[in-house]
This record gives structure tokens, C-alpha cells and sequence, in this order.
């Protein structure tokens, strides 16, 4: 089995994830990160084509026979963190951090990319490597699958590590599910606006912070008395921001938040409510709104046929007791592959790196977060697992 050989590649997935967790990049443009991609595509003599848009890379691992084509996706992009990780190879960019493992992903596609290109002439199909940006601001995927990046693609998978589904789960464990494994999510932003005036004559204004308060307060219900309580849904308010003085009423008072739901129905109508309560409490009390929904990603939907597949391959590769097809509900944070999952059938797996000896199991955006390295062969060995399946059999 070719996926063997990635046990021998640990301390050069290693290598390449340290070097790639020093120069972190935030966003849509990472010049110093598509650089060190593309240069080690270039060592290994495996073709690829740049977007046009952002940072991101396409690159092409074409079989020794004809067949179907597979896909295997890696995010690039960094938060807007300061570490505070304490390790040698900490982010030499003050105030960017790879606080969510995308630093792994890379170097875990980048070993599968080696044995696969190894192993070339005995594949039957092609291998396509996705190397996005911008999966923190949901707008990577977007602009891949807009430049063709899944055109012609049979399945597609892609893999997040870290403390995501529960921070127990022992590292080197594979969670790979059927259907709905992560929720959409959503940004909203509300301005509300009423009539500034001094606080000793509220009578004399509309006060925007009351009307913001109930508002608020209101949103909490939808959740609560227009869903069943078997239907996960999340609608959290994270930013509110009005006023300059302890005395003076406000002309505006603007707050922020998310919403995540496991349905694009559900999506649909949570986003709307947002809207008309925001409007129709604003109205109430003299006052009016500007509502803005800003679309992240809709729900991570894995295929069950390829969900198998891959749980399969999985266990050829950590064993049966290390992998987890069941968990008791969807996780409700988000993920940009759902828009590759639109368009091709497809499984999103999680790998655990979860460790409470090297402190590892902290969650993820957080200074202090970090992966248990001796696992990331296992990301690899996973990859070429589902390739070879895929493709040869």
C-alpha cells in the first residue's frame, strides 16, 4: 500500500509544517506562503496553475492510466493572533498565527503530494491538489470552484485537525461522518438608528441603545419558539458598539453577530427573521434599522458513499478503535468546503491532535494553540489511502 510510505515522511511533514507555521498570512493574498507551495511542487516536478484572484494554487498529479479524478483540498490562510505558544518555530509575524492548523493541512497534502507523485505511472486517473486561501473569511473555496477548479472532479475530500469535535477524543483518531458534519455560518450586522439627545431628556430623542437592547433580547426567541428543539441552530450576537458618552443619547447603535444552522432552510429563514424583527422592534419604539447579512458558507454535507470510503481507508491506516463514524450532532462552526460538497460528492474528515501532556488539547483561535505532531503522517497516509482506493479500485 502507498500510504505506508508516509510513516517514513513524519519528520519531513514535520519540517514543512514548522517552516510554514513561521510566516503565517492573513486573507486572500499570501505571497510568502504560495511561494514555499509552489516551491516545493517545483522540487517535485508536479505542474500547477495560480489563480488569477488570490494566492491560491491548482496543482495536477496526472496518472500512468486514464480514469477518474480526485481532488484533495488544503487551506493556507492564518488569524489575526498573537502566539503565545512558546515554541522555536513561533510565528515570525507579529500579531499572525496559524491558530487553527491550516499550517498542518498543508504540510499533510504537501506528504501525500510526494508519495502520490512517487507512485505516479501506477495511478489510474489524476490527482488535483486545491491549496485555497481565505477559509477563515469563507471566500476561498468560492473562488476555486469558480476558476475551475473542481470541473471534472469525481469526489473531493479534505481534512481539519485539532480539538474540533471534542477535545477528549484521543489524538491520531479519524472523525469522518455521513451527512451534515459542520453547521453553516453567517455574519449579520444591524445599525440601528434613532435620534440622538442628551441622557437628562430622553424625551426628546429615540434612543437607539433600548431599541438595540430589545432587538437583542427579541433574536434570542427565534431560536428558542420558531424551530423544533431537534433542529440545531445557533444565533449569537458578539459586537455592539454605540455612544461616546455616559450622558448622550446616541444617533446609532450597531451590533454583530452569527448565525449557524445544520439546514439551508432553517439558514434561509433565520437570516430573514433576523430582518423583519430587527425592523418591526425598531419601528415599535420610533426607530428604524439597516440590516445586512454577510454569507459565510453553507452546511458541510460529506456524500455517505464517500464518507465510507474514506472511514474505510481510515482504518486501513490508525485502525478500527481510532476511527469514529457516529457522533451525537453536527459541529456548529463552519467550513468552507461545503462549496466544494455543493458541487462534487465528497467526505470532510477531522484529525485529533488532542493531548493533554503536550498541551495540545487547547481550542482552536487561541494563542496558546498548538497540534500533537506525531500524527500528521496519519493526515497524509489518510489522503493516499482514499486516492489509491478511488482511483485504482
Amino acid at each position: 500500500m502507498m500510504w505506508n510510505e508516509c510513516k517514513d515522511l513524519q519528520d519531513y511533514i514535520v519540517k514543512t509544517r514548522r517552516e510554514l507555521h513561521q510566516i503565517p498570512e492573513l486573507g486572500l493574498i499570501l505571497p510568502e506562503t504560495a511561494a514555499y507551495v509552489t516551491k516545493v511542487l517545483d522540487e517535485l516536478e508536479i505542474p500547477y496553475v495560480k489563480s488569477q484572484k488570490d494566492s491560491s494554487i491548482v496543482a495536477t498529479i496526472q496518472g500512468g492510466k486514464p480514469g477518474k479524478t480526485i481532488a484533495l483540498r488544503a487551506d493556507m490562510d492564518a488569524l489575526p493572533i498573537l502566539e503565545d505558544t512558546g515554541v522555536c518555530y513561533a510565528s515570525k509575524h507579529e500579531g499572525c498565527m496559524h491558530a487553527c492548523g491550516h499550517d498542518t493541512h498543508m504540510a499533510m497534502l504537501l506528504g501525500a503530494a510526494k508519495v502520490l507523485k512517487a507512485h505516479q505511472a501506477e495511478l489510474q486517473g489524476t490527482v488535483r491538489l486545491l491549496f485555497q486561501t481565505a477559509e477563515e473569511l469563507s471566500r476561498g473555496a468560492e473562488i476555486v470552484v469558480a476558476e475551475g477548479g473542481v470541473d471534472g472532479v469525481d469526489a473531493v475530500f479534505g481534512t481539519h485537525i485539532g480539538t474540533i469535535i471534542d477535545k477528549t477524543i484521543p489524538s491520531g483518531t479519524v472523525i469522518v461522518t455521513p451527512g451534515c458534519c459542520m453547521a453553516s455560518f453567517d455574519k449579520f450586522v444591524v445599525k440601528v438608528k434613532g435620534v440622538g439627545c442628551h441622557g437628562s431628556t430622553p424625551e426628546k430623542g429615540i434612543d437607539p441603545v433600548n431599541i438595540a437592547a430589545h432587538i437583542i433580547l427579541a433574536l434570542q426567541a427565534i431560536n428558542s419558539r420558531e424551530f423544533s428543539a431537534t433542529c440545531p441552530t445557533v444565533l449569537t450576537i458578539g459586537s455592539i458598539h454605540g455612544g461616546s458618552q455616559y450622558n448622550i443619547i446616541p444617533n446609532e447603535v450597531t451590533f454583530e453577530g452569527t448565525i449557524r444552522c445544520v439546514e439551508e432552510s432553517v439558514r434561509q429563514k433565520m437570516a430573514r427573521r433576523i430582518g423583519e424583527i430587527s425592523a418591526a422592534t425598531a419601528a415599535a419604539f420610533g426607530g428604524s434599522v439597516d440590516y445586512e447579512m454577510i454569507w459565510g458558507a453553507p452546511p458541510v454535507i460529506n456524500d455517505p458513499d464517500m464518507a465510507a470510503l474514506a472511514a474505510d481507508c481510515a482504518k486501513a491506516v490508525v485502525g478500527e478503535d481510532k476511527v469514529i463514524t457516529k457522533v451525537p450532532a453536527p459541529n456548529m462552526g463552519g467550513e468552507d468546503f461545503a462549496y466544494y460538497l455543493e458541487k462534487v460528492p465528497g467526505a470532510f474528515m477531522f484529525l485529533s491532535s488532542s493531548n493533554p501532556e503536550k498541551h495540545t488539547d487547547v481550542a482552536h483561535h487561541n494563542p496558546k494553540f498548538n497540534v500533537d505532531e506525531d500524527v500528521l503522517w496519519i493526515g497524509s497516509a489518510v489522503f493516499v489511502a482514499i486516492t489509491e482506493k478511488f482511483l485504482n479500485n
